[in-house]
C-alpha cells in the first residue's frame, strides 16, 4: 500500500545535485554554456567538519558553488577539494552501477536541446528516443566524464532563451528495485509512479542488458515551500540491470570525489524527518543540527544512505541572499513554509547572474 509521507514534514523538491571536479571555474563554466547554470546562490571555501564519516576521519577543505537555472529546476552544487586531489572510478560508469548514474535535464524542445549540447561538445551516447512514458529523451556526457539525460518536462518557472532548464531528477542504480522504491515513494514524498517495468530498452545507453525501472514523481504541479515553484516537481528512477552485478560508483572513494556526490531535496521539518526515517530503517548519518553557514547562506541539513549506500542529502534553508551587492537576505524561518515567496521576488536572483 502507498503511504503519504508524514504530514510534519514537507518536500520541496531536489534543491542540487552535488557534483565533484577537479577544477570548479572550468566545471561551471562549461556548466554556464551548457546547462545555463548562471545564478550563483553562495559561493564559499571552507572546511567540510561534519563530513568526516565520509572522507576517513579528516576533515577536508572544499570550494563549492551552488549554481541555479532561472528557468526551473533544481541546481548545481559544483565542489572541489582543496586540501586533496580528488580520486575517479577505475571504471566506466554503466547504468545500474550503484549510485546516482546520471541527471536528469529538463528542457521544452528536445530537438533544439540537442543541437545546442552538440554544439557545445558534449559526447553524446544515445539519439533521441522516447521514455517509457513517451517523453523525448537523449544521453550525453560531459567534458568531466559525468552522464546527463535531457528529458521533455512541461513543468516550468519562467521562460528565456536557454535551451535547457535546470535538473528534473536523477536516475540511481539500485540492486533491490522493490525495496529501493520504499524510501523514495513512502518517505520521500515521490509518490506518483509513472511506470514500473523490466525489459531492454533503446533510450539507455550502452549494452542492452535487461533492466527494471521505475520512475516516481513528486504529486502535483507546484511544490511548496519558499522556492518550491522555482525548484519545480522533481522525479527519481531507479533502475536496476539484470545480466551483470552492479557496482557500486563510490566504492573506496570519499565523498566529495569526482562525480554525483549526492542528491539533495530541500525540505521543512527536518527533525520530523530524520524521526521518521530513523522508524523506516533509515537514520541519519550526517546532522548540522543547527544552523550551518555555506558563505552567504545558512540552514540546517542531514544525510541518509538509500538502500545501496547512495546519499540522500536534506537542507532545511534558513537565511539565503536574494541581492547579495546591496545586501539583501531573505529569513526563512519566520515564514509560512508551505508557501512559495512571490515570484517577482524569487526572478530577483537572476540579478546575481555571471556571464560565460
Amino acid at each position: 500500500m502507498i503511504q503519504t509521507p508524514d504530514k510534519s514534514y514537507q518536500i520541496n523538491g531536489i534543491q542540487q545535485i552535488g557534483i565533484g571536479v577537479k577544477d570548479l571555474h572550468q566545471a561551471w563554466s562549461w556548466y554556464r554554456k551548457a546547462f545555463s547554470m548562471d545564478v550563483p546562490v553562495f559561493e564559499d571555501e571552507a572546511t567540510a567538519n561534519l563530513m568526516t564519516r565520509y572522507t576517513n576521519g579528516i576533515a577536508e577543505s572544499r570550494h563549492a558553488v551552488l549554481a541555479l537555472n532561472m528557468q526551473g529546476g533544481g541546481g548545481f552544487e559544483i565542489w572541489q577539494f582543496t586540501s586533496r586531489t580528488p580520486n575517479s572510478t577505475n571504471f566506466e560508469i554503466l547504468p545500474g552501477d550503484l549510485g546516482i548514474y546520471a541527471v536528469k535535464i529538463r528542457v521544452r524542445d528536445i530537438q533544439r536541446a540537442f543541437k545546442h549540447l552538440e554544439n557545445q561538445n558534449a559526447e553524446i551516447l544515445t539519439e533521441v528516443a522516447k521514455t517509457p512514458n513517451g517523453m523525448g529523451s537523449f544521453f550525453l556526457k560531459d567534458p568531466f566524464d559525468n552522464i546527463f539525460q535531457v528529458v521533455e518536462d512541461s513543468s516550468w518557472f519562467s521562460e528565456n532563451s536557454s535551451p535547457t532548464g535546470g535538473v528534473l531528477g536523477v536516475v540511481i542504480g539500485v540492486s533491490d528495485l522493490e525495496k529501493s522504491i520504499l524510501l523514495y515513494r513512502d518517505i520521500l514524498g515521490f509518490s506518483v509512479l509513472n511506470y514500473q517495468e523490466e525489459g531492454a530498452y533503446s533510450d539507455i545507453p550502452g549494452e542492452k542488458f535487461t533492466y527494471k525501472r521505475a520512475l516516481l514523481a513528486m504529486p502535483g504541479k507546484c511544490n511548496p515551500g519558499a522556492f518550491g515553484a522555482l525548484l519545480c516537481p522533481a522525479q527519481i528512477e531507479l533502475i536496476e540491470v539484470k545480466e551483470r552485478q552492479g557496482r557500486h560508483i563510490f566504492k573506496d572513494r570519499l565523498w566529495g570525489d569526482l562525480g554525483f556526490i549526492h542528491c539533495c531535496l530541500d525540505v521543512n521539518g527536518m527533525k520530523d524527518l530524520k524521526k521518521k526515517a530513523g522508524e523506516a530503517g533509515y537514520p541519519f548519518t550526517v546532522d548540522s543540527e543547527n544552523s550551518f553557514d555555506m558563505g552567504s547562506a545558512s540552514g540546517h541539513f542531514g544525510y541518509l544512505e538509500d538502500y545501496d549506500q547512495t546519499l540522500i542529502e536534506f537542507v532545511e534553508t534558513h537565511r539565503v541572499p536574494i541581492l547579495q551587492k546591496w545586501n539583501l537576505y531573505l529569513n526563512l524561518k519566520k515564514r509560512d513554509h508551505k508557501k512559495n515567496l512571490p515570484k517577482l521576488l524569487v526572478k530577483l536572483l537572476a540579478l546575481n547572474r555571471v556571464k560565460s
